[in-house]
């Protein structure tokens, strides 16, 4: 016999209890068994430098809930953890801890400083994974990945290699985002955006050997001194004569040509662009299409350099403070006006960032993103909302080379070594004896490492032991479903897609689910340092893992967007409340000694709740895998909560109590605690992908359930069950017993006075239905219901219709209606003075004029709500007279 269960549901006493269990019965770890269907997903390696955040524990909990589903449904289900190395983001806090000590890596030289961020990474890399742990994840810590482990480097160094070989990597010099303090080039998600107020500066641009000049508006002056031409669209009528001649370029006396472009904004400005190509992404297009010059004038430190000419050595803004000066005092500034603008910086330092023309290693993408675009068009890889399907497309279509290489010393080295001797670039898995070129042994690596987001690329190759034709990748490749956020659906989804056709010819998922964003209560993005983020380990620790699980799945709807509200975990500690005190009943009044699975409720004859909750559990079982199948998490969880809260326990189990203290009827207690026992099960089946404890706990201590809820099979839907007419009567029922209790309410009977209900209805089917069930009344309503054959008039005489039947309550004798009268005129008379007071304000000239729309429309709403609430208490009086 199990042990009996708690009054109190402790989560502190669960959740580690049950872990430990599921990792010592192996139940996370899957090997490759070609007798099932395989489900596999790869959980988005988090950076090492980080902890747990919102977004992290909403995408670990939808993962979870499809694992720990499809592993029900009997699927071979893998999720493969794993970390990312985090290049940048690792090397600035190593650097951090070597600045306290009063030294740079310099001082360390490579070596000992890459010894140095191996050592904080046994020490601190691993914090997340724990964290995670603690969310009650069930991935398969047995096939754990590092980005920088030996196996997965190889794969990465192996995809370089190829890809080189193939004339998808070169080294070039193109312009790139370079942060002056990290002295590395930057990938576009290490680019953070924050408004600074600013100005734009007007400068003319006089016209070469002629009168006249042309008006540009710039918010970097300091830039003007490498500019190379002045540009305008064709359309813009201001300056289609003027295009082909030249300016003089203001301080510098440089000429440059007026040329027109269509990607120029004619709104912006003057509608006249100074183009820099070697400082800005666009002008920089701009330069190699009409073949312009290109002049760096700003260097690695984010010092002026050398082309600055008289203003060498100065800094970023030091020069544009200068700048400012000499144009005023030369007359070339028209005016500055006040900017707000964004202005990029280094999202790990905050340093503006600088667009720089440096030699880099890039790969060729268009030849690549085309087969990633025909899968995606195909529908071969889905896009769950459809309309992220479009960001991927815009970015897709419009794709320009990508910038590999980043001036670290943490990361994949690339694997290229220069001829000291005739210069050659060799690019081997190894290091070559020789120079492939003239056979010199003088052979020195590149000193760069690859950009975090290559190595992370090959994520779904990598983790099942690419680039060995391993039976993992045979078996679980491509993966089912990659959830992920909607910011990384270029920099990671599409390379992932890209480097999956690339390499295995095959997609490397079917699906990919972009989860909501979860902001603040106001609508804005989370932020630890502005005091703004909400810590999921405080939920955890306050509420537990499957309330925290639960609260953000709830709110998992296809929007774009997800509100924080704590009310959310709130009301889900109260349903968690719910289902222990529904288990402890029920279990309480099982019979151990009885096996109720082999207990075949078809042959035994079932009342109207039976059949009722039984086909309304079908449904429910129906409903809740469609809703998986479809990644609707919200409606998942909604639909269990309502049935089992609102449909098994308010009113199933609180119909089944009389049968089970009736020792009279011993077959209708049967039922009752089979149905019982049936529905409890099962409900704890459906909610444990979403709450695996608690479910865990009860399922250990119900009799008839084997082993682990965990590896138990998901419910599937019995049609011998589904009865639509049995769910009409009920659903007659419940109203009408409803009803019978918004009488109590309205008039305050006590709980405990019973009442003698009388109804009319012409229905002989209803009447039969009625006097049948009438049992139900009593035990959900106190009431006693008997038919009448004609309509009451009485005074006094509460009244209630239902579809086709009137319901009366005789009120004498159960409350004291002159007191409740003078109650409700009470009432009546304080409802008139407020409405009086709002029709006033309405009529108010200057209240509407001034007061704001919102504020109006309130008082519009407000004074509806009272002259409902006041026909309520009319018609209440009236019975009362």
């Amino acid at each position: 016999m199990k042990e009996n269960i708690p009054s109190v549901y402790s989560f502190n006493e669960v959740e580690e209890k049950w872990y430990k269990y599921w990792l010592e019965k192996d139940y996370f770890h899957a090997e490759v068994d070609r007798s099932k269907k395989n489900y596999s997903i790869v959980l988005p390696p988090p950076n090492i430098t980080g902890s747990l955040h919102m977004g992290h524990a909403l995408n670990a909990t939808i993962q979870d809930i499809l694992i720990r589903w499809r592993r029900m449904q009997g699927f071979n289900a893998l999720w493969i953890p794993g970390t990312d190395h985090a290049g940048i983001a690792t090397q600035m806090v190593v650097e951090r801890e070597l600045l306290k000590e009063g030294k740079t890596r310099w001082d360390l030289g490579r070596e000992k400083f890459l010894e140095r961020v191996w050592q904080w990474k046994e020490n601190y890399g691993n914090t997340i994974v724990e964290q995670l742990k603690k969310l009650g994840v069930s991935c398969d810590w047995k096939r754990f990945r590092f980005t920088m482990d030996e196996v997965y480097s190889r794969a990465v160094i192996k995809a370089f290699v190829e890809l080189y070989k193939k004339g998808y990597i070169y080294k070039g010099e193109r312009i790139i985002n370079w942060c002056p303090r990290c002295k590395t080039a930057l990938s576009d998600l290490e680019v953070r955006y924050v408004e600074e107020n600013s100005f734009l500066w007007y400068i003319k641009y006089p016209l070469y050997q002629e009168d006249g000049y042309i008006v540009i508006a710039t918010a970097r002056p300091e830039t003007m001194l490498g500019d190379t031409a002045v540009a305008v669209n064709p359309e813009d009528e201001r300056y289609k004569a003027l295009i082909g001649k030249k300016v003089v370029l203001p301080l510098v006396g440089r000429i440059i040509p007026i040329i027109a472009d269509e990607t120029v904004d004619p709104s912006f400005g003057t509608g006249a662009l100074k183009v820099t190509p070697a400082h800005d992404i666009d002008d920089f297009e701009i330069g190699k299409k009409h073949n312009l010059e290109f002049i760096s004038v700003i260097d690695e430190n984010g010092i002026m350099s050398e082309n600055a000419g008289k203003y060498k050595g100065l800094s970023v803004l030091e020069c544009r403070k200068k700048i400012e000066e000499d144009l005023e005092k030369e007359g070339y500034l028209l005016k500055k006006e006040p900017y707000l603008h964004d202005l990029a910086t280094c999202d790990r330092c905050g340093t503006p960032i600088e667009p720089l023309i440096s030699e880099q290693w890039f790969m060729r993408m268009e030849n690549l993103a085309k087969p990633a675009i025909e899968v995606v068009e195909k529908g071969e890889v889905k896009f769950i909302p459809d309309r992220w399907k479009k960001v991927y497309f815009d970015w897709m279509y419009n794709i320009k080379d990508w910038c590999l290489s980043r001036q670290l010393w943490w990361g994949h080295r690339i694997p290229a070594w220069y001829c000291e001797n005739c210069g050659h670039v060799n690019v081997e898995e190894q290091k070559p004896e020789k120079c492939e070129r003239c056979g010199s042994e003088n052979l020195r690596q590149d000193e760069d490492v690859l950009d975090t987001w290559f190595s992370s690329a090959l994520w779904p190759l990598g983790t099942l032991g690419w680039p060995e034709d391993t039976e993992d990748l045979n078996y679980f490749y491509p993966t089912s479903v990659l959830s992920t956020a909607r910011d990384i659906i270029n920099l990671w989804v599409a390379r992932m897609i890209m480097m999956g056709l690339e390499f295995r010819k095959e997609v490397p998922f079917y699906y990919v689910y972009v989860h909501p964003t979860v902001l603040t209560r106001e609508g804005k993005r989370m932020s630890k340092s502005k005091g703004t983020g909400v810590d999921p380990l405080e939920l955890i620790n306050k509420y537990g893992a499957d309330v925290t699980r639960f609260g953000l799945a709830i709110q998992c709807t296809e929007m774009q967007d997800l509100r924080f509200h704590e009310e959310n975990f709130e009301n889900t500690k109260n349903f968690t409340n719910k289902i222990w005190n529904a288990a402890r009943f029920v279990i309480s009044n099982l019979d151990f000694n009885i096996d109720y699975n082999e207990v075949d409720l078809t042959k035994h004859s079932l009342s109207l709740s039976d059949k009722w909750i039984l086909s309304r559990l079908q449904k429910t079982v129906y409903e809740v895998t469609d809703h998986l199948e479809n990644f609707r998490f919200s409606e998942y969880v909604k639909t269990i909560y309502t049935f089992f809260w609102s449909e098994f326990c308010d009113w199933y189990i609180e119909l089944s109590k009389p049968r089970l203290s009736n020792t009279e009827d011993p077959e209708s207690r049967l039922i009752a605690q089979v149905i019982l026992w049936k529905v409890l099960k099962e409900s704890m089946q459906l909610l444990h992908p979403v709450m695996p404890f608690i479910t865990e706990e009860i399922w250990q201590k119900l009799p008839s359930t084997h082993e682990s809820i965990m590896i138990s099979k998901w419910p599937e839907v019995n049609e011998l069950f589904i009865d639509e007419e049995a769910e009409k009567d009920m659903e007659f029922i419940m109203e009408s017993i409803r009803s019978i209790r918004a009488i109590r309410s309205e008039f305050n009977i006590l709980p405990n006075e019973v009442i003698n209900v009388e109804f009319l209805t012409p229905n002989k089917y209803k009447e039969i239905l009625l006097q049948g069930y009438s049992g139900y009344f009593y035990t959900l309503a106190k009431a006693k219901l008997s038919t009448i054959l004609e309509k009451r008039n009485l005074k006094h005489v509460a009244h209630k219709i239902v579809e086709d039947v009137n319901f009366y309550v005789n009120l004498e004798g159960l409350i004291d209606i002159s007191k409740e009268r003078e109650k409700v005129k009470k009432e009546l008379e304080e409802l008139y003075l407020l409405i009086d007071k709002v029709e006033k304000r309405l009529s108010n000239k200057d209240f509407i004029e001034k007061a704001p729309p919102e504020v109006v429309e309130k008082e519009k709403e407000k004074l509806e709500s009272l002259k409902k609430k006041v026909e309520f208490l009319q018609e209440r009086y009236r019975i009362l007279k």
